[in-house]
């Protein structure tokens, strides 16, 4: 139930042949995407592959896909997918589709980006309504690179498709000599007095849209504002700039605060040296009266060749997301007066996907900050030991910048007994951690009441149920809203009453004197606990009971049954019995069982990494769901217990 990963790599490897209407094959790759700003990164690496896959087997027949076209495709497959996370949030199907393979012409690439939320975008030419360009150029740009282009609505669903020529058909001249340096972004770099000399008006075309296409997929893929920065620095010099400089300002120290020198970059990185020191005498902070345009700035003197000589024109700009002043970026020309218009508009849009990644970065830092926070909370320090019983615990949150779904406690209680929960709640974030912050502790009041373990489940039900609960996820909404926070995937925080849902494993264990323990447990929507004997044998030990939070009048029952040294109890999340590898789950066919099987003879230590690595190898991506597993296991040595002994709280 956890959320997908926002720093795993989710991209399956393309496929080579899909059959097509009529029976002829057709060659074609697709992939699905999660709705996370890596994905249009995911999506170029996704393209390139393909292209260079059915290069391998021969097609086209008429030879490797050009340029051109490649550069293309990559985007045009990165700005829609973009434009789909941005809009839809949802997850994204990409397929990429080549037509005429074999025909005397070259081959026409067919891209279709499918999100989940086919709503139609509603003209709204009001004042006050957000720049557009913060979006990027997302239709313009297909507009631009496509033969023919056009939206699809179904239900439920809608595609966005382009269609590229291949390079002959495009009618444009042929690359050009080998004594010019093209860059990835297609503007020519020729050398001249020791400098590099640009083709500015190229960044007026495809060049522009390419290096943006570009930047979007390497900003977006940073979780880190430095990093951002970083990234942005060395994506202008000397592609735009000969220098640039990055100020970004304090996320709380307020108006007083100067902002901080982030960066600098010089295409001479022995001169970087020389310039730092005069950006730094002054911090750079525009005025919001300024806007979004660009503001000339006096030439720093040790942007020069020579400390105090040299000329040149420097331009800075606003990094703003949402309204808000982020910090400031000022870029740099040796010898030219002034900027040319071409690359200033370049500059203007590539500083609106800086403030919009920086944004996304703070966001992350901050979600990232308040979970490990909340986690520490809401998770026990250390779990109960357990006189003649060994428990070994695995915890993997699927990401560790959201508090996950999943819970554990083991825990002391009058009368010699000791309970052991492992639950897992519907979702993440705060309406999860509201969840878990309350739950584990009513277990435990529940629990040291004396309460029977049906009884306490009963109990915990009708206060899941209970309006206090509305009432404490209406404050998550609220701290969810105030930080601008929104769930993985774009998921938005609306429903409380979902979150409230709640698989829940609980039980008690009471030693024995023959040194043996007796375990009631009780499952209530949650994967059965698993009883392992020494011989290898592997059966249920609970029944399985609707989850926690549906339905009001319903009595849960338990079961009970001994455990004797050298048995083992394995309880596991969802994360477990549900990982994928396909269509099919890791507990298909008693899987998990099967796998438990082959753990006798084990310590619990080792049958718990034993299930850990089934786990993880069973797939070739990462998990993406929280994993939580708990072994409970009766030590073979252990002496009598002694009667009318009693756990302190």
């Amino acid at each position: 139930m956890g959320p997908i990963p926002l720093q795993r790599d989710t991209v399956q490897r393309p496929g080579t042949v899909v059959a097509g209407q009529g029976g002829d094959p057709r060659p074609a790759a697709r992939t699905s995407l999660p709705g996370i700003p890596q994905a249009s990164a995911a999506a170029r690496r996704f393209v390139r592959a393909a292209l260079a896959d059915w290069t391998a087997t021969g097609l086209p027949s008429g030879g490797e896909f050009g340029e051109r076209l490649t550069d293309d495709a990559l985007t045009v497959a990165s700005e829609l997918v973009t434009n789909a996370v941005v809009h839809a949030g949802t997850t994204v199907e990409l397929l990429l589709r080549l037509e005429d393979p074999a025909g005397p012409e070259p081959a026409a690439l067919v891209l279709e980006i499918t999100d989940h939320h086919p709503a139609r975008s509603v003209r709204d030419d009001r004042p006050d309504r957000p720049d557009p360009a913060e979006y990027g150029r997302g239709l313009q740009l297909v507009a631009t690179l496509a033969e023919s282009w056009g939206i699809t609505y179904r239900t439920g669903l809608k595609t966005v498709w382009a269609r590229l020529l291949g390079d002959d058909r495009y009618g444009l001249p042929d690359a050009p000599p080998a004594a010019d340096a093209r860059g990835r972004d297609g503007v020519v770099l020729t050398s001249a007095a020791g400098r590099a000399v640009r083709d500015d008006a190229g960044w007026a075309g495809r060049g522009g849209l390419s290096f943006l296409a570009e930047a979007s997929g390497l900003l977006t893929g940073q979780l880190d504002e430095d990093l951002v920065a970083s990234t942005a620095g060395r994506l202008l010099v000397p592609r735009l700039a000969d220098w640039c400089a990055i100020w970004l300002e304090s996320e709380s120290g307020g108006p007083a605060a100067a902002p901080r020198l982030a960066g600098v970059w010089h295409s001479d990185e022995a001169r970087t040296a020389l310039l730092r020191p005069a950006l730094e005498k002054e911090p750079l902070r525009l005025p919001g009266s300024v806007g979004t345009g660009p503001v000339p700035i006096p030439w720093p003197c040790g942007a020069a060749p020579e400390r105090g000589g040299g000329t040149g024109a420097a331009l800075a700009h606003r990094i703003i997301s949402g309204g808000r002043t982020l910090g400031a970026l000022l870029v740099g020309r040796e010898g030219d007066e002034n900027i040319p218009d071409e690359v200033a508009a370049l500059l203007a849009d590539f500083v609106r996907r800086v403030g919009l990644a920086v944004g996304a970065a703070r966001a992350y830092t901050r979600q990232a900050t308040i979970s490990r926070i909340l986690q520490r909370g809401l998770l026990p320090s250390k779990v109960a030991e357990i006189p003649g019983v060994t428990s070994a615990l695995v915890y993997e949150p699927s990401d560790d910048g959201m508090v996950g779904g999943d819970f554990y406690d083991l825990f002391p209680c009058p009368g010699g007994r000791w309970c052991f929960v492992l639950g897992d709640v519907q979702g993440s974030g705060p309406e999860a951690a509201v969840v878990t912050g309350l739950a584990r502790p009513w277990l435990r009041l529940l629990s040291r009441e004396g309460f029977r373990v049906g009884e306490v489940l009963d109990r915990l039900n009708r206060l899941l149920l209970d309006d206090a609960m509305e009432a404490a996820e209406a404050a998550a909404l609220m701290v969810a809203a105030a930080g601008g926070q929104q769930l993985q995937g774009g998921e938005q925080i609306q429903d409380g009453s979902q979150s409230r849902f709640l698989s829940l494993l609980y039980g008690d264990l009471v030693p024995l004197p023959d040194g043996g323990v007796r375990c009631t447990v009780a499952s209530a929507g949650h994967p059965l606990p698993l009883l392992l004997r020494p011989d290898g044998s592997v059966r249920p030990a609970a029944e399985p009971q609707v989850l926690l939070g549906i339905v009001e009048d319903v009595a849960y029952d338990s079961r009970s049954f001994d455990l004797a040294p050298g048995d083992s109890l394995l309880c596991v999340t969802d994360g477990v019995t549900e990982r994928r590898s396909g269509r099919v789950m890791f507990d298909d066919a008693d899987g998990l069982a099967r796998v438990l099987e082959g753990c006798a003879g084990l310590p619990a230590a080792g049958i718990a990494d034993r299930i850990k690595r089934a786990v993880h190898t069973f797939a070739e991506r990462p998990p993406d769901d929280d994993l939580a597993l708990l072994v409970i296991q009766v030590d073979e040595d252990r002496p009598a217990a002694v009667r009318g002994s009693s756990a302190g709280e």
